[in-house]
């Protein structure tokens, strides 16, 4: 049976979006940190790992890109996109007046920032590595709050003071099977790379637009971050439509690697929803 890592421990919105994906028969893997399941597929510990890489409010999880650029030789297989639902958990019999900190992943704390500057004013707020292990924490810790999931609430007996807690009601995160080897061919697929310049100069992004411009592939995400080797140098995350095998896909990145210091594929794969 395949075992899958994940963000955990169990009870993570990286979780629910494991079960959600349908892998068949699969024996979960928690792991402490997104480096921790790159590192589990890497080392061989897992076939596969879960992590989020993209909310619609907080945008890019920058750990999730890094790891897939600079640190892994790893794959994205597949995606998924989940609706994301926070709540406020706490130790059973605690009031929302005892509530003295809240802690929670940032990523889930920024999700609800307007919620926590209105209703918990003044609070500090701490940092965790996962909402499953804030609510952990909430749990052992009378007078802490986590921003955490109906999921994690009910196996560390939380108790919820409030539902739904998300700033923007259309809060959703993608998350990405990362592994080995690039999917096959479906016709509704998407394929993510990391692009590296020769050199920082005028006109380096348009090149590279103009090469998916001349093609007339769609570009569904462009970010830049830095190479982390000197202050102004950056390169770029794409995400397009259609799959590198695809003749105009392949053309333009043929034509990259001609221009670009780096064209590295970090998969092609199915849009979401059609595995």
């Amino acid at each position: 049976m395949r075992h899958v890592a994940f963000l955990g421990p169990s009870g993570t919105n990286s979780e629910e979006a494991l079960l959600d994906l349908g892998l068949g028969e699969v024996v979960p893997l928690p792991c402490v940190s997104i480096d921790d399941v790159f590192a589990a597929v890497a080392e061989g510990r897992a076939e596969s790992g879960v992590v989020p890489i993209e909310n619609s409010v907080e945008g890019s999880v920058n750990a999730t890109l890094d790891a897939l650029a600079f640190d892994y030789e790893l794959h994205i297989t597949a995606e998924h996109v989940l609706d994301i639902h926070h709540l406020l958990v706490v130790a059973p019999g605690t009031g929302l007046e005892q509530v003295t900190s809240v802690t929670s992943h940032p990523q889930a704390t920024a999700q609800a920032r307007r919620w926590l500057s209105d209703n918990l004013p003044g609070r500090p707020v701490l940092a965790a590595n996962s909402t499953a292990e804030a609510v952990q924490r909430a749990v052992a810790e009378p007078g802490v709050a986590a921003v955490g999931t109906a999921l994690a609430a009910q196996l560390y007996g939380g108790e919820v003071l409030a539902r739904d807690i998300e700033d923007h009601s259309g809060n959703q995160t993608r998350f990405v099977v990362v592994g080995s080897g690039i999917c096959p061919r479906t016709g509704d697929d998407k394929t993510s790379l990391a692009l590296f310049l020769q050199a920082d100069k005028p006109g380096a992004l348009l090149m590279i637009l103009s090469e998916f411009a001349y093609g007339q592939i769609n570009l569904t995400k462009i970010q830049s971050r830095p190479t982390k080797k000197q202050l102004g140098q950056y390169m770029f995350y794409v995400d397009l439509e259609g799959h590198a095998e695809d003749h105009d896909v392949t053309l333009a990145l043929e034509c990259l690697r001609l221009k670009l210091r780096t064209v590295k594929l970090l998969g092609s794969y199915p849009v979401a929803g059609k595995r």
